[in-house]
């Protein structure tokens, strides 16, 4: 739609990054703001989120790189995948394992820090989706609904391969008004204090679910599938993301129970 935010002909800003940035520092912005108000050292969490984004971009190139390794050919691919937004899946296993390592580090409570991050992921989520129906990458499967989608942009071809002319479910738009409506939600209960856990879990089980719905409406090639081509690697990550989630939901309730009444209830409220 609009790949090209800023051309000063020697110089281009693609709206995809744009947009990225603005998500990251905003939704760190927040996550800072919203574990200071709950006793949490707000500075060190947004430090912890800065490098856990910026390996989630490494992450995401890389395995865009992996399922189209034709980016690597020339420096003209190399400029393409740069602009490209790459494949959220690969940031967020390298997110992950990057927090693993800095909450070891800085010696932050797992649980609780996560928990502030979480809305922040769903907010940053939004706007790289935004970014995607920018840049024209992500694309939908054809759709004959009012609300399909034409991509024009000569560079959306180039970049993503983006068919150009043909009415297309808007999946990047359906993703990121699913984002901003999560970010909602997740913001509403991680306000409401509830058992150190809790948020990632509906998290990971609200995406899981979304994702895997959308994936049927999804047009771009390089899906992946496992099963017997029953369904795409993104869809078969989304289910153990809902799993996880509720391995999560049911392991802070038995260490809550084990813990004992007073106890219980002393971890599943948040510092004040």
């Amino acid at each position: 739609m609009f790949p090209v935010l800023i051309d000063l002909g020697f110089v281009q800003i693609p709206t995809y990054g744009a947009l990225l940035v603005t998500g990251i520092a905003l939704g760190l912005f927040l996550a800072a703001r919203r574990a200071s108000a709950t006793g949490l050292p707000g500075e060190r969490v947004a430090d912890l989120g800065l490098w856990v984004a910026l390996w989630g971009i490494f992450g995401a190139k890389a395995l865009l790189v992996v399922t189209e390794p034709g980016y690597l050919s020339s420096l003209s691919g190399l400029w393409a995948l740069f602009r490209a937004g790459g494949v959220f899946y690969g940031g967020f296993i390298a997110a992950v394992a990057a927090a693993v390592v800095l909450f070891r580090r800085y010696r932050l409570p797992f649980f609780p820090v996560a928990d502030a991050l979480a809305p922040s992921v769903a907010l940053g989520h939004f706007f790289g989706r935004l970014g995607c129906f920018a840049a024209g990458c992500c694309y939908g499967a054809h759709c004959s609904k009012p609300w399909a989608v034409v991509f024009t942009h000569p560079l959306a071809a180039q970049i993503s391969g983006t068919p150009l002319g043909i009415p297309l479910h808007p999946t990047q738009l359906y993703e990121a008004a699913f984002n901003l409506a999560n970010y909602a939600f997740l913001a509403w209960l991680y306000r409401r204090r509830p058992r150190a856990g809790t948020v990632l879990a509906a998290y990971l089980m609200a995406y899981g679910v979304a994702r895997f719905v959308i994936e049927f409406f999804r047009g771009d090639p390089d899906r992946g599938f496992v099963l017997g081509g029953e369904l795409s690697t993104s869809q078969a990550i989304a289910a153990a993301m809902v799993v996880i989630g509720l391995g999560v939901v049911v392991w802070t309730r038995h260490r809550d129970k084990q813990a004992g009444p007073e106890t219980g209830k002393a971890t599943a409220r948040r510092p004040r």
